[in-house]
């Protein structure tokens, strides 16, 4: 079956889902709580603000993406007329990671069905109550022909990824990564993956060490640090290093306090199994900041460690919770020398007043995208690609680039029938020397 996918019935599905989600915004910031104790600051700032701008952005220029791009003819094609047609994949599996939950797995819905494809969601099983509303809200949006739900664990991912896909968009692990990636192949699948990586942040002797602070910390602790692109370590000029971590402690105390289980803004690891694997990061570390923790809570207050070894775990593995590594570093070589220990990460972040050294840092490294002087924020531009590379990543989406992702682009040439140049045609003999002065005369 050849679902319907003209414009207008694309648009009316989005609109539909535009007020589905209006009205479920309450649900969706308790259900965010109730998995994780996500402050309602928070849900609102990084999910379901995001996906309302999201969706009244992809309605308004709907129109203006799917329409046929016009291009530049060949001259050796003379006289045609040259487009690019968008089309939709088809059959699009989504599979959304627990950490961003509701944003990750809506963000990319949208262009799927903006882009005219049947789509089948699969949201974590990690966060049990935002994929229940999750599944509410595309019932309420579409014909289940059109886009579906699937909750499950394992066993249904395993169950999805054994099916043929016109396209897979995949965001969580490298490891898990690697297993989709593994699946699109038996049939030739395109995936995008969106994954992490560690994440380096370089400040140096230059930076304004106390708003540089205020804005890591920000940008660590956000979610509890289980975001894909929060800075994973520190890298800090030893002249600075010590100032730097006492800038860091008075920030995480002022946003927080004293006390940060307390703290209303102040959310949780998301399920026992990732609690504990935080604690097994910190086995042979100095903590020099935080380090408490509650089993019965998931709780595991920010942390701040020193020169933690580059062979120790919390230096093998991508974080992805409230433990920041703190290094130090004299030189640019030493900088070059930790970052290129690990995979191409998918955030690179830098504090300096030095325009040469930004430069420098980010044109040297190879990373999916970052700052100067600031964390995460680079996430929030519509008109910025958001994704990695190498292990950190395949492909890009956000604002249009996500209508393009899940759209095929087929080129067309529409050619004239008013004049016909016989130079093409067989018999070739007495014919080349005239191809090869029209061939440089037209390269």
């Amino acid at each position: 079956m050849i679902f319907k996918t003209d414009l207008n019935y694309r648009k009316q599905a989005l609109l539909q889902l535009l007020l589905t989600v209006q009205k479920k915004e309450a649900a969706i910031i308790q259900a965010l709580y109730d998995d994780f104790k996500k402050p309602a600051f928070e849900a609102v700032a990084t999910e379901t603000s995001y996906i309302v701008s999201e969706l009244e952005y992809t309605i308004k220029n709907l129109k203006s993406w799917a329409k046929p791009q016009r291009v530049l003819p060949s001259f050796l094609n003379f006289p045609s007329s040259d487009f690019i047609y968008k089309e939709p994949y088809g059959k699009v599996l989504i599979m959304a990671p627990w950490n961003y939950p509701y944003q990750l797995a809506l963000a990319p819905l949208i262009a799927a069905v903006a882009a005219g494809n049947q789509v089948v969601v699969k949201p974590s099983e990690l966060a049990v109550n935002t994929s229940r509303v999750i599944a509410e809200i595309i019932a309420a949006s579409f014909e289940e022909q059109h886009v579906q739900c699937v909750l499950g664990g394992v066993e249904v991912s395993q169950d999805l990824l054994s099916q043929r896909w016109d396209y897979i968009f995949f965001t969580g692990s490298v490891n898990v990564g690697k297993i989709v990636a593994q699946a699109a192949a038996q049939h030739l699948t395109p995936v995008t993956l969106e994954l992490g990586g560690k994440n380096p942040c370089i400040i140096d002797e230059t930076a304004d060490l106390k708003l540089a602070a205020k804005r890591i910390v920000w940008g660590k602790f956000l979610n509890a640090g289980q975001t894909c692109i929060a800075p994973d370590y520190l890298l800090a000029h030893e002249h600075i290093k010590p100032k730097l971590i006492e800038h860091l402690k008075e920030e995480i105390t002022s946003a927080y306090g004293k006390n940060p289980q307390d703290s209303a803004d102040f959310p949780r690891i998301i399920n026992e199994k990732n609690w504990k694997r935080q604690l097994q990061l910190l086995e042979n570390q100095t903590v020099i900041f935080g380090g408490q923790s509650a089993e019965n809570d998931f709780y595991l207050s920010p942390t701040l460690l020193d020169e933690s070894p580059l062979d120790s775990l919390v230096m093998r593995e991508e974080i992805f919770g409230p433990i920041l590594p703190i290094l130090s570093y004299t030189s640019e070589a030493d900088i070059e020398k930790i970052i290129l220990k690990y995979e191409k990460p998918l955030s690179l972040y830098v504090f300096t007043q030095q325009n040469s050294l930004a430069e420098k840092m980010i044109t040297r490294f190879s990373f999916g995208g970052g700052c100067i002087n600031d964390t995460v924020i680079h996430f929030a531009n519509k008109r910025l690609p958001f994704g990695g590379v190498g292990h950190s990543g395949i492909g890009a989406y956000h604002g249009k680039r996500s209508f393009e992702l899940f759209s095929h682009h087929k080129p067309i040439v529409k050619k004239a029938t008013w004049l016909d140049i016989p130079t093409r045609y067989a018999p070739y003999h007495g014919k080349l020397s005239g191809l090869k002065k029209m061939l440089k005369w037209f390269s």
